[in-house]
């Protein structure tokens, strides 16, 4: 078992090994439904586990090439056998984003990084702006550690053109939120293979994180799961 407040390291080290990353985590507090940890009571502590531009990707296209069978999901099959392994590892209960009942990850992300949600419904990074994702967790029956957390800065405030609102031809993201109807029929329309291809059209117009931005088979991956 790894010594307590070296918890967070030693998850962060064996993700860095996938080219996951450790998204800081928090406490649960007496207030708060919190998932059964490893003992099956209720966790004290969560670290959540995600991926940033486009380290992780070589990793799963390597583990995807060796598989013998097809999966409707590879990255989620790939991520969850990444995480229960180091769960093992530091007496830890992982969980993923696909688990039945839903777990609130979108919240529980935004509690762990002080981030918002930007016009596209993506949490916005002050480093990795919309080109980063959540792929699980690890939750604790202790407190453990977290290293300390900088406030935020929201780049959607500051982005007064909105561009990321204003490239797609279907007009499917807007004030109202996403058209995912008009997206589909787009997507799943020859007229739309520059989308399939090349990634959603307002994801890459966002100025913010570039350099993190996913490469072209990355995007065409996601854009081909989305239109399944």
């Amino acid at each position: 078992m790894v010594e307590e407040p070296a918890i967070y390291r030693a998850v962060s080290d064996a993700l860095s090994k996938n080219g996951l990353i450790a998204r800081s985590g928090f406490h649960f507090g007496n207030a708060d439904d919190a998932p059964s940890g490893p003992s099956g009571l209720g966790a004290r502590s969560i670290i959540l586990v995600g991926q940033a531009g486009t380290t992780a990707w070589p990793h799963f296209v390597a583990w995807r090439g060796r598989q013998t069978c097809g999966n409707a999901n590879p990255l989620d099959a790939w991520s969850r056998g990444v995480i229960e392994k180091i769960a093992e590892e530091v007496g830890a209960r992982a969980v993923a984003p696909s688990d039945r009942p839903y777990l609130p990850f979108q919240q529980w992300a935004m509690r762990a990084e002080a981030l918002k949600p930007s016009p596209l419904g993506i949490l916005m990074h002050p480093q990795y702006g919309l080109w980063h994702a959540y792929r699980g967790a690890l939750l604790f029956d202790t407190e453990i550690q977290f290293p300390s957390l900088r406030e935020a800065i929201h780049l959607c405030d500051l982005c007064d053109g909105k561009p990321c609102l204003k490239a797609c031809p279907v007009t499917a993201h807007s004030c109202a939120g996403f058209d995912h109807v008009a997206c589909l029929g787009h997507v799943r329309n020859a007229i739309g293979n520059s989308c399939m291809t090349s990634g959603c059209l307002d994801r890459n117009a966002c100025p913010y994180g570039t350099a993190y931005r996913y490469a072209p088979d990355q995007q065409a991956f996601h854009m081909e799961a989305f239109a399944r």
